[in-house]
């Protein structure tokens, strides 16, 4: 354990920014997962819908710096290639 006080809050603030990136990344994942779902049900007007909160999630992660910009550009791209090919 860290002796010095700086070293002992940069601990915690770590911990704090961790547990709000697994819970954005978790919420990203379960977004993707519905989009994904009703694409599989071929329910165009629903996934195009559901698309616009799941790539508002990802560049709202981008901006609080839980992804990398590439990263959501890769994650926003696939999931609007798969809403494209239900067309």
């Amino acid at each position: 354990m860290a002796q010095i006080k700086s070293q002992i809050k940069r601990i915690e603030t770590n911990e704090r920014s961790r547990q709000r990136n697994v819970a954005v990344r978790s919420r990203i994942a379960t977004e993707s997962k519905k989009v994904v779902a009703l694409v599989e049900k071929k329910d165009v007007e629903a996934a195009k819908k559901q698309l616009v909160v799941a790539c508002k999630l990802i560049d709202k992660s981008v901006t609080a710096g839980v992804y990398a910009r590439n990263t959501a550009a890769r994650k926003k791209s696939y999931l609007q290639r798969l809403v494209n090919s239900v067309k």
